[in-house]
């Protein structure tokens, strides 16, 4: 069983940024969003060649049997595409895109996946996403570090780990063949879309609106009212049988892509180019290329576009060089974005020869801030040794104590530790002693401070050992009558009674 699609496409600059740097195509066989990234680097660029490298797919005579590696191939093209522009123009260094594709083939979808673009499949009233985002906190999610609700909010949730860029290393992207059931209803879509809008309200519209182009009207205007600040673009297709397709409309082009002019094979009856005032668009090539501003919520490009003649090969090797005639017209208040795309032979032998110092500077800079930290790491770890050779006695623990080190703290580091508590308590020695050992007293040796620990609790000791006092001697009177002399009244009591009794 054949079965074809009825799709749609829409593209908007959102609220926020001045350029769309998304960029969108839907065809009879071939579904792809492309967000690019960069900023003024080049994002528009990365998307809108992404597009122009896949566009050759949208034919119906693929096998389901190597759908899946022309898919790939023709990303690994688009790749290159964007190694070779940023060689030929530097200042689109740091460009890059995601890029989510379904290309049909007989009853089955063949997708590729790199980024954070998503592709959703409604199946049966229930909405599911199919790819996995390439971003940093959907790896801490996978790893358990942290919850799918508290990633939404995440921080660093913008963060994607794999895209395809202008860097030279081969990035395999996610891999896939679907079954294309009658019924189903696919949705692609930047995350100007799905980072703002919850997967429950994009349902309810998928479920409730019938006609694509409706759909994805809606849903970028969703996306707006939930405050997007991203560009935002959506595709929707649904899978029919042939005997309920209706006629195939054209292909749509949107965003970057259709500002570069970027055409797709189609109906004859389409055969107009994008009117690019300046330029020297044919059809055969993606020629003409702005950046200019969009008011904001403006669709940044008709949707369909005009279709043109499919790129031939030789074209299409040639892209990085024709996408540079950024030649459409428009206010002089508006940005422009006109890259001089030159071939790498061409560069200027000067510029070369300035770059070189300078690329020195920052190696020897870098180098030198290295040797230092290394310099300070080494004297700070060779200071430490030295205290750790050094003893005295202090307190610890309210006693007497032995310490290895010395007597100083450096914010919560601190350079001695006590090796040795000698169990007399320092609020039981005498004040002047114990004042020497809170002050410290400082030693040459392990020996020597115990030692000199030893010495003043000796000192202590014999400061607290009472003195014997002196025994009082015998007191004498002069005056042998004295009433105070206990001998005296003894006798004279004697006497007495002698007379009594005589």
């Amino acid at each position: 069983m054949t079965v074809t699609l009825r799709y749609a496409a829409r593209s908007d600059v959102g609220l926020v940024r001045s350029n769309n740097q998304d960029s969108a195509y839907a065809g009879p066989n071939l579904l792809v969003v492309a967000d690019g990234m960069g900023g003024h680097a080049g994002g528009d660029v990365a998307s809108a060649l992404t597009i122009a490298a896949l566009v050759a797919l949208d034919r119906p005579d693929h096998s389901s049997d190597q759908s899946m590696s022309e898919l790939e191939r023709s990303i690994d093209r688009a790749r290159q595409d964007l190694v070779d522009a940023t060689t030929a123009d530097p200042d689109l260094a740091g460009m890059g895109t995601t890029v989510t594709a379904l290309l049909k083939s007989g009853n089955t979808l063949a997708m590729a996946h790199l980024g954070d673009s998503r592709a959703y499949l409604l199946r049966d009233g229930t909405l599911a996403q199919v790819t996995v985002d390439h971003t940093f906190v959907q790896h801490l999610v996978d790893t358990g570090r942290i919850t799918p609700d508290e990633a939404e909010t995440h921080p660093q949730r913008n963060v994607v780990m794999r895209v395809l860029g202008d860097f030279d290393l081969d990035l395999t992207p996610d891999l896939s063949i679907r079954e294309a059931v009658p019924g189903d209803r696919w949705m692609l879509c930047s995350d100007g879309l799905s980072g703002f809008v919850p997967d429950n309200e994009i349902a309810e519209v998928l479920i409730s609106v019938s006609a694509p182009q409706d759909a994805v009207e809606q849903l970028v205007s969703m996306s707006m009212r939930a405050g997007s600040t991203d560009n935002i673009t959506v595709v929707v297709a649904d899978v029919l049988d042939d005997a309920a397709a209706a006629t195939t409309a054209a292909p749509e082009i949107v965003g970057s892509a259709a500002l570069a002019g970027v055409t797709a094979a189609g109906d004859p009856a389409s055969p107009t180019a994008l009117p690019v005032s300046g330029s020297g668009i044919d059809g055969d090539t993606v020629t003409g290329f702005t950046r200019s501003t969009v008011p904001s919520g403006a669709q940044t490009a008709p949707s369909p576009v005009s279709v043109g003649v499919l790129p031939d090969d030789a074209a299409r090797d040639g892209l990085a060089d024709t996408l540079e005639q950024a030649m459409i017209a428009g206010d002089p208040d508006e940005e422009q974005y006109q890259p001089d795309i030159q071939p790498d032979d061409d560069l200027d032998e000067e510029a070369r020869e300035e770059e070189i110092p300078a690329r020195k500077r920052v190696w020897l800079t870098v180098l030198g801030a290295l040797l230092l930290i290394v310099g300070l790491a080494l004297a700070g770890w060779g200071g430490y040794r030295w205290t750790q050779t050094q003893y005295y006695v202090g307190e610890s623990d309210g006693q007497v104590a032995v310490f290895r080190g010395i007597p100083a703290t450096a914010g919560p580091l601190t350079f001695s530790t006590p090796v040795e508590l000698t169990g007399t308590r320092v609020d039981e020695l005498p004040g002047f002693i114990a004042d020497r050992v809170q002050e410290t007293i400082r030693a040459t040796s392990l020996e020597d401070a115990r030692g000199r620990a030893d010495r003043l609790i000796l000192d202590a000791a014999e400061e607290a050992e009472p003195s014997p006092s002196p025994s009082p001697s015998p007191s004498t009177s002069d005056e042998p009558g004295d009433s105070s002399s206990p001998t005296s009244g003894s006798t004279a009591k004697s006497d007495s009674s002698q007379e009594a009794n005589g």
